[in-house]
């Protein structure tokens, strides 16, 4: 070895998670007393204004199947971003929400009007379910600093959505006429929701939301079901 120290190149591998995995991180420097480096247990920290990413550090990312990997300065590495909504999920909330309203509408006239006790208990189920899932659905919007209107949309038009009319109708009725409307409005009613959440999830970006459509088209076939065993009965 001659008089001029020669210069070393300390190799620190660390696990850092991106979308594509685990990639192998490299920082070049000396090492102050010569010997092979270290492998580094602590994690590593988030870049702040404080303590910003050298810009020594390399990145090494994973390419696709059967592509290289290419290095990329760390500064320009990003962790997943967090899923964000689309416009189908904003429109798929603002649409559901007054097609529950009018559910709600339909389910309360069930405890004065209704002659058998099971359709009172569907028009329970109903008003338990769908009036919860109306506060989630705007809280969704709230905290995205979105509203809950749609300026200039006739809602009536959504499928499933009652007329006017029939809603009358279905107030005025009393006894097994109420009951026979009611299952006939409601179960059209829920074909709507069943056919606007299985739209969503085909487009839909927001989990929490698709997980919501999941259930909403899995309980309102499940209703539908038992309405039409009322009517056959």
């Amino acid at each position: 070895m001659t008089s001029r120290r020669a210069r070393t190149l300390a190799i620190v591998t660390l696990a850092v998670v991106v979308p594509l995995g685990i990639v192998a991180v490299v920082r070049a420097g000396g090492d102050s007393d010569g010997g092979a480096a270290r492998p580094v247990s602590a994690p590593v920290a988030t870049p702040t204004e404080a303590s910003p990413v050298p810009t020594d550090i390399t990145v090494i990312v994973p390419g696709r199947p059967g592509e290289s990997g290419a290095a990329r300065p760390a500064e320009e590495v990003r962790g997943p971003a967090a899923t964000t909504q689309n416009s189908m999920d904003v429109w798929f909330v603002r649409m559901m929400i007054p097609h529950h309203a009018q559910a709600l509408e339909m389910a309360k006239l069930a405890p004065e009007r209704a002659a058998d006790p099971d359709v009172r208990a569907i028009a329970d189920r109903i008003r338990a379910s769908q009036g919860p899932e109306m506060g989630m659905m705007r809280g969704w919007l709230q905290n995205r600093g979105l509203a809950a209107e749609v300026a200039g949309h006739d809602h009536g038009t959504m499928r499933g959505m009652q007329s006017p009319e029939a809603m009358r109708q279905l107030a005025a009725a009393r006894g097994a006429d109420f009951d026979q409307l009611f299952v006939r409005m409601m179960t059209e009613h829920h074909r709507g929701a069943i056919e606007m959440a299985t739209n969503l999830l085909k487009v839909g970006a927001d989990q929490t939301l698709s997980e919501f459509a999941n259930s909403v088209a899995t309980e309102q076939t499940v209703e539908i079901d038992r309405m039409r065993e009322l009517l056959a009965s």
